[in-house]
């Protein structure tokens, strides 16, 4: 089975190359495209096609939530994991109303965690 491809959208440098060194470190991932912004992320998604999209909450332009709201729209198939440094509770009913698969603290992310996550929406 070929690696779930996986584009990294966040406006802060220092989480995308952490981000990418998580996906890296995993067998079955591979990141196929970065973007810094919610208008790029819908490009990106547009270009791409990948299979996951790990996607800040809080960006420039389009926020993380309407991104991934219109991303969605467009290709139900990709999987959208939002993230942020906020508790889920701030965002709760626009995270539910724009689709993602999951919310995830950003002090949360790591292998195991993306790995649960991956296994919970291609079992399902």
């Amino acid at each position: 089975m070929a690696p779930a491809r996986v584009l990294i959208v966040d406006d802060q440098q220092p989480f995308r190359l952490a981000a990418k060194d998580v996906v890296e470190s995993m067998e079955d991932f591979t990141v196929v495209g970065e973007a810094v912004s919610g208008e790029a992320a819908i490009a990106e998604a547009w270009s791409r096609r990948p299979d996951l999209i790990l996607m800040d909450v809080n960006l420039p332009g389009i926020d993380g939530i309407e991104a991934t709201r219109r991303i969605l729209a467009q290709s139900p198939g990709i999987v959208v994991v939002l993230l942020s440094t906020y508790e889920p509770a701030r965002y709760a009913a626009r995270i539910e109303a724009s689709g993602a698969a999951a919310y995830v603290h950003k002090d949360d992310f790591g292998p195991d965690r993306l790995a649960q996550i991956w296994s919970d929406v291609t079992t399902s």
